[in-house]
């Protein structure tokens, strides 16, 4: 009697997809192991403790329990002789403004490398540069040229000006506090427009990843151009927005401020326990605007709530 041929078990669709995900960031979650959880552990260790050299030689441990994180925020102070409770308040308004801006922009410079119009490979070249050649280098670069200059003065000129502000209060309605933040974008629009080069990047391999058959059966049915942005681009590329969102959220917390005073805390002033509990903190602030910025993409439905 011959045995009938065991069948395959196939995996479902959505568990090959998690299995796939695993091992591309296997590598990452292997170098996290071995080369930062150590590290880590450590710094943790620290914050609890006055960290002083041993008379012997090495490292002296003595407990001191939470007062390394109590005196962070009512005795120590910054570089700049500013209480680190303002420095955190200031660090996280700059983050949560500059991520949209950021993020809007991308898209938007994105959708223009996208587009077909003559010289199209060489503004490719140019938002591609800071990626090929680093992004400090290109920005260091454009810094020293004229170009800049010229750029901020007439943003400078045309965008921060008593008149420019006195007209967008009057004929606009806005409130005055989103006229500032207006003018204030306008101003930094040269800062900006270095910070978007990997985001922009990104929202172009989105792009190109739609097929084209969507465009052109949305045409079919007659959609124009606002209702083909709006429901078949913007939900297509959800997935790479949340990913640009992520990035960037990291991104402007790793060129924080508190980062550097960090380093003085550990480094400058010998305080190696204040500055591991700075580190801490600033590492659970950062995980507290990822669970914000994810709960509002949740609720916004720009991840599946499934």
């Amino acid at each position: 009697m011959m045995k009938k041929p065991l069948k395959r078990r196939k995996i479902k669709y959505a568990v090959s997809r998690k299995i796939n995900g695993l091992v591309f960031a296997l590598p990452w979650l292997l170098g996290f192991i071995i080369f930062f959880l150590a590290p880590l552990k450590d710094t943790i260790l620290y914050s609890f403790n006055s960290v002083d050299v041993a008379p012997s030689g090495g490292i002296q441990f003595s407990f001191t329990g939470m007062k390394n994180y109590i005196d962070l925020f009512t005795i120590e102070v910054s570089t700049k002789s500013q209480p680190l409770t303002r420095v955190f308040v200031d660090e996280n308004i700059a983050v949560f403004t500059g991520l949209p801006l950021i993020t809007l922009f991308s898209l938007f410079l994105a959708i223009l490398a996208n587009a077909k119009f003559p010289g199209r490979g060489l503004v490719r070249v140019i938002f591609f540069l800071p990626i090929v050649l680093g992004l400090q280098l290109i920005t260091d670069w454009t810094e020293n040229s004229v170009g800049r200059g010229m750029i901020e003065g007439v943003t400078g000129t045309l965008h921060t000006s008593s008149s420019t502000m006195r007209l967008l209060l009057t004929y606009t309605f806005l409130p005055r506090s989103v006229v500032l933040f207006l003018t204030g974008a306008m101003a930094n629009i040269f800062t900006l427009f270095t910070r978007t080069g990997v985001q922009t990047m990104i929202f172009l391999a989105g792009l190109q990843s739609i097929s084209p058959s969507h465009y052109e059966v949305a045409k079919i049915e007659g959609a124009n151009a606002y209702e083909i942005f709006w429901k078949i681009t913007i939900p297509s590329i959800a997935d790479v927005t949340v990913f640009v969102i992520i990035y960037t959220l990291i991104d402007l917390f790793r060129g924080s401020s508190i980062a550097e005073e960090v380093y003085n805390f550990a480094f400058a002033k010998s305080k190696i326990g204040v500055g591991s509990a700075l580190s801490v903190v600033y590492m659970v602030n950062v995980f507290a605007a990822l669970g914000v910025v994810w709960a509002f993409m949740r609720g916004a439905k720009i991840i599946d709530n499934k």
